[in-house]
């Protein structure tokens, strides 16, 4: 009777002691992914993220949200190194359609959950503004939700503060070369964005996925209203063979000073990308309208 006693009384303290560290890891889950921009909406919303890709290059493109420094580097996004996934102890990951092929290689290790922001004739923005809630609530992070709210008054604001702005379409792009770019559709995060903050893409033909590329430089000059809005990262030489080149310093844009350079934005990323690319043009056209 007594070691009977002895036996529960050791086992209810087990369980005592145990309960707080199974209330963590159920609270704040390891959590690790392949894609870009799950990848900094989990950042942005206080995620535990324990392993993504191409951090180093993610750091100089995304810029934000900033990726803490324990977090596992799994390699390129096309091949990741799954064995370095499974030493990074991940309790769930998030996967996308981008990288489904990865699914059954990554089940052994800890239950995948997909999640899809780009999709052929989708609002990006729509699915990006659905997988931080629904990520926010698998996760149980608040933050999901202030940041959607945070992101839609946002917009809503620089809406009105652009109805005093010169009524000019925008195109939005990136270098390839000095001879071409890719340019950002509707169906873009940056089109998007464009479309919620009241300003017209100057971009009217058909995109994939986003973007069309490659489109000869020589295309501007059918658009001689727009403002051009770079998009970086773009190669350093097509950036020093524009600014000596005469057709692009004969164009309207470049003559009329409408060119804007914005920092770095993940050219596929979901609501932190929206609201990077929302405020680094706000912050341009209004210096470039009021001086």
């Amino acid at each position: 009777m007594v070691s009977f006693s002895r036996r529960r009384f050791l086992a209810g303290a087990a369980a005592t002691l145990s309960a707080p560290a199974l209330l963590r890891a159920a609270d704040n889950p390891r959590v690790a992914t392949l894609d870009w921009a799950l990848l900094e909406t989990l950042l942005a919303i206080g995620a535990n993220v324990v392993a993504g890709t191409e951090l180093r290059q993610f750091r100089k493109v995304a810029v934000t949200p900033v990726v803490p420094g324990g977090v596992t580097d799994l390699g390129l996004r096309g091949t990741p190194n799954f064995e370095v996934l499974r030493f990074a102890r991940p309790e769930l990951i998030l996967n996308s359609n981008f990288y489904a092929w990865a699914d059954a290689r990554m089940q052994p290790i800890a239950p995948v959950e997909s999640h899809a922001i780009y999709k052929p004739g989708e609002s990006p923005y729509a699915l990006a503004e659905q997988t931080t809630l629904a990520i926010g609530e698998r996760l149980q992070l608040v933050a999901a939700r202030q940041l959607t709210e945070k992101l839609s008054a946002k917009l809503e604001r620089y809406k009105t503060a652009f109805v005093a702005g010169d009524g000019r379409p925008v195109i939005p792009i990136n270098l390839g070369d000095a001879r071409h770019f890719r340019v950002f559709g509707s169906d873009s995060m940056f089109g998007e964005v464009l479309k919620r903050i009241g300003l017209t893409n100057a971009w009217q033909e058909a995109t994939s996925y986003s973007a069309a590329a490659p489109v000869g430089i020589e295309t501007l000059a059918s658009m001689p209203d727009a403002w051009i809005v770079m998009i970086p990262p773009h190669p350093a030489d097509a950036i020093e063979e524009l600014s000596t080149s005469a057709f692009w310093n004969a164009l309207p844009a470049v003559r009329e000073k409408r060119v804007l350079m914005l920092g770095s934005i993940n050219p596929y990323g979901a609501l932190p990308a929206a609201m990077r690319f929302a405020d680094l043009l706000q912050e341009g056209l209004d210096h470039a309208w009021n001086g």
